[in-house]
C-alpha cells in the first residue's frame, strides 16, 4: 500500500490555508526555542482565545460548564489546555499531548572560566545529539537568571540582527589528520561542547591584581548589561541553542528548516487545534510537556502528576467533589494521541529504513501504531480496534495519513509520552508529522504535512 503525495490534491483554497498556518508555524518556532519560551507563548494564544488559568477558575468557586476553556500552567515548562465538551469529563477525554524539550546544549552551574585568553561557558549536553554537528554554527543563549532576592533575569541573546552570537570551536582541517581518524561518536567529546564567549581582555587592570582578565571584562558586561553577578549563574537555567530563524526550504518553498521542530511542529499542531475547534462532544485536552528528550521525568515531565492533579481540580469543579474513581474512570475512558514526530525517509540513507515502512516527507501525518526499540522494547503498541477508529475518523475528515516505524527492526528506535498516558488504561496511538535531519541543531518538515497534521488533530478533538 502507498498513498500519494498530498501536494497533488490541494486546490487554492488549502494551499492558502497551508501557507497562512505554515507562516504563524515558522514565526512560533522563532519566538519559543526553549520550553519556558514555548509555555509562555502557549498562554499568549490561549488566553486570546478565552481560555482562562484554571487558579482563577477555582478562587472564583464557580462550576465548568459546556464550553468553558481553561488552561493549567505547572512551573512555566508544562502546560494543559482543556476546553470542556458536552459529555460529562468522567466520560473520558480527547488528548493530544506534545512535549516542548528539543536537544541542545545545557550550561552548568559553575561556568565561567578563562584558557589562553578566551572565556568559555562549560555546558552538559541535553538529549540525544551528534555534538559534531554543533560545531562551528551561531548559537544563542536562553533562558532564566533567578537572584537570591527572586527577580527573575530573562536571557535571549544571538536572536536579533545586532546581536553577539556564540560558537563552539574545531580543529581546522590542516592539522585534524588524527582528529578524522576517529569514530564520530569521539570526533568531539562532550567536555569539548564548551563555547566561546569572549576574547577581549579588561583594560587598566594590572597583571598581578588580575590574571584572568578576559573572563573578568566578560563578568564587567554580564554585570552592565543584565544586572548578574558570577554566583548567580548557580540559580540560572541557561540553554545554548542555534541562533538564527527558520526558514523556507526547497526552490518550491515546500519545507520548513529550523531548530526544534521535534517536537515543536506537533506541539504547535495540537495547540492550534484545540485553539480552532468550537463545540466538542468530549472534553478536548491539549498537553505540552518538558524532559521528553531525557525520560520524561521530573516535575514537569509526563512522568509527574502534575496532569492527574489538573484533571481532578477539573473533575471537582465539573462534579463538585472530587473522587478518586471517577479521576481514573475518566482517565481509562480517555482517548489520546501522543503527538511525537516521526523519522522521514532520507533517500541518502536509503539502507536504514524499510521502505514499505518509513513515513514520507509530503504524504500526510504519521501515525505509528508501535515506536520502541528492536523488539518493539518500551513500546506503548496500540491495539487494532483502536487503529480502526482512528482511520475512520481521519477518513471521514478527508484528512491524509500514512502509518510507519522509526526504522530498520535492528538499528535503533525511540519513545514518546505515549506508554506512560496507556498507563491509565486509555487507548493512545504515536501520530505526527515526519521530519528529516532528526534530532540535528536544523530539522526539516513538510509544510503538507504539518497542515494535515493540524487538520488531523482538530478531526480527532472532534470525534
Amino acid at each position: 500500500m502507498k498513498n500519494e503525495n498530498v501536494w497533488k490534491t490541494y486546490g487554492e483554497k488549502e494551499l492558502q490555508e497551508l501557507h497562512a498556518v505554515n507562516e504563524k508555524y515558522k514565526k512560533c518556532l522563532d519566538a519559543g526555542k526553549t520550553e519556558r519560551e514555548c509555555v509562555t507563548l502557549a498562554i499568549k494564544m490561549a488566553e486570546e482565545a478565552g481560555y482562562r488559568d484554571v487558579k482563577e477558575v477555582l478562587a472564583a468557586g464557580k462550576p465548568l460548564v459546556c464550553g468553558d476553556k481553561v488552561y493549567a500552567n505547572y512551573m512555566g515548562k508544562a502546560l494543559a489546555l482543556l476546553r470542556m465538551g458536552e459529555k460529562p469529563i468522567s466520560a473520558g477525554m480527547n488528548i493530544l499531548g506534545a512535549h516542548i524539550d528539543s536537544p541542545r546544549i545545557d550550561i552548568k552551574q559553575n561556568p565561567l572560566y578563562e584558557n589562553e585568553e578566551f572565556a568559555y561557558l562549560d555546558t552538559h549536553y541535553y538529549g540525544g545529539i551528534k555534538k559534531y554537528q554543533w560545531v562551528t554554527i551561531p548559537l544563542a543563549i536562553h533562558g532564566v537568571v533567578v537572584k537570591k532576592n527572586g527577580e527573575k533575569v530573562v536571557i535571549n541573546i544571538g536572536e536579533k540582527e545586532d546581536d553577539p552570537v556564540f560558537f563552539i570551536s574545531d580543529l581546522l582541517v590542516h592539522l585534524a589528520a588524527e582528529q578524522l581518524e576517529k569514530k564520530a561518536s569521539k570526533v568531539i567529546e562532550g567536555e569539548a561542547l564548551d563555547i566561546i564567549i569572549g576574547n577581549r581582555p579588561l583594560q587598566d587592570v594590572k597583571d598581578d591584581e588580575k590574571k584572568e582578565k578576559v573572563q573578568a571584562f566578560t563578568l564587567k558586561l554580564l554585570k552592565e548589561q543584565y544586572g548578574i553577578e558570577e554566583k548567580d549563574f548557580l540559580s540560572a537555567e541557561l540553554e545554548i541553542v542555534p541562533a538564527g530563524e527558520a526558514r523556507e526550504a526547497g526552490l518550491d518553498r515546500s519545507m520548513v528548516l529550523g531548530y526544534g521542530q521535534d517536537d515543536r511542529v506537533c506541539a504547535f499542531s495540537s495547540l492550534e487545534a484545540i485553539l480552532e475547534v468550537q463545540d466538542l462532544k468530549r472534553t478536548g485536552c491539549c498537553i505540552l510537556v518538558d524532559k521528553e528528550e531525557i525520560g520524561s521525568v521530573g516535575a514537569t515531565g509526563m512522568q509527574s502528576r502534575f496532569f492527574e492533579n489538573a484533571v481532578a481540580e477539573l473533575l471537582a469543579l465539573t462534579t463538585g467533589a472530587y473522587n478518586d474513581l471517577i479521576l481514573r474512570r475518566c482517565l481509562a475512558n480517555s482517548r489520546m494521541l501522543s503527538s511525537d514526530v516521526s523519522s522521514a525517509f532520507d533517500p541518502t540513507y536509503a539502507a536504514s529504513f524499510d521502505k514499505k515502512n518509513v513515513a514520507y516527507l509530503g504524504h500526510g501525518m504519521v501515525f505509528n501504531k508501535f515506536t520502541g526499540a528492536r523488539g518493539k522494547s518500551g513500546s506503548n503498541d496500540a491495539n487494532a480496534e483502536y487503529l480502526g477508529f482512528i482511520r475512520k475518523v481521519m477518513d471521514d475528515a478527508g484528512v491524509t495519513f500514512q502509518t510507519a516505524e522509526l526504522g530498520k527492526v535492528d538499528l535503533g528506535g525511540g519513545g514518546t509520552i505515549a506508554y506512560i498516558l496507556s498507563l491509565y488504561g486509555m487507548n493512545v496511538i504515536d501520530c505526527g508529522v515526519p521530519v528529516l535531519n532528526m534530532h540535528a541543531p536544523h530539522e526539516a518538515t513538510s509544510k503538507a504535512d504539518l497542515y494535515e497534521a493540524k487538520c488531523g488533530y482538530k478531526a480527532f478533538l472532534e470525534a
